[in-house]
């Protein structure tokens, strides 16, 4: 596997307050890591930089062999990295089919466009029964697979996806999880998984970075370091 994302030492503050100090990570092609860890440990703060929603202080950040830190943030989605943020932001007046179409409006290969649609639709079969009505009637389970899609319309190589659990139903959230995994084996997809769930997340990635105050405090294949009495202790309520 060759290296398809590397962090060195970034650092990042909003009004000289630190989010990120020194965070160092890489991700391998066709990987999926996990950012684990507290509300404010810094998890969404590395997403943001990544992406260039939040210039970063110091440090560097690499995409394919190349500086990504100081890209516009348009650029980078055309470099082939997307992103599904936090609290499932959709067009509720918008049909399902126009929310994930939104997803592809950096390519104009339209033959290559409807392949997509049409592999996004298998992914989530409830996207097709429910195409024509608005986004606002689905159930937020729902919504965050339409917003996965949308993420997909774009044909990434990196797929960042920031807390895609949050607020669901359990039994939607093991279906999100399962099409995690797919998407990542099937369409060769890397990912870096921000999320809270600590056991969904460490259950289906192949590493984990843990997160405290800003700072990478514990890294390791995910599943060495879910039996790890410091994990249990700190991130899954003490036991697994």
């Amino acid at each position: 596997m060759s290296e398809i994302l590397r962090l060195d030492n970034v650092e990042l503050y909003y009004d000289h307050v630190y989010a990120l100090k020194g965070v160092s990570l890489n991700l391998q092609q066709g990987e999926t890591v996990a950012l684990i860890g507290a509300n404010g440990a810094g998890k969404s703060s590395i997403l943001r930089a990544i992406t260039g929603l939040s210039a970063i202080h110091s440090g560097s950040i690499n995409y394919c062999g190349e500086r990504l830190d100081g890209t516009a943030a348009a650029e980078i989605v055309k470099k082939g990295i997307a992103m599904v943020p936090e609290g499932r932001r959709v067009f509720p007046l918008m049909s399902i089919k126009d929310n994930l179409l939104m997803g592809a409006f950096t390519r104009s290969d339209k033959a290559g466009i409807a392949e997509t649609l049409e592999s996004v639709l298998e992914r989530f079969p409830r996207l097709r029964e429910r195409y024509h009505q608005q986004a606002s009637t689905l159930s937020g389970g729902e919504q965050q697979m339409m917003v996965i899609g949308r993420a997909l319309m774009a044909k990434p190589k990196l797929l960042l996806l920031d807390e895609p659990s949050l607020g669901i139903a359990p039994k939607l959230v093991q279906d999100i999880a399962r099409s995690i995994v797919a998407i990542s084996r099937d369409q060769e997809v890397s990912v870096l998984l921000v999320e809270q769930n600590s056991r969904m997340a460490m259950s289906i990635s192949n590493r984990t970075y843990a997160l405290s105050t800003g700072s990478v405090v514990l890294e390791g294949i995910s599943r060495e370091l879910i039996h790890d009495q410091r994990v249990k202790a700190a991130y899954l309520g003490g036991e697994v």
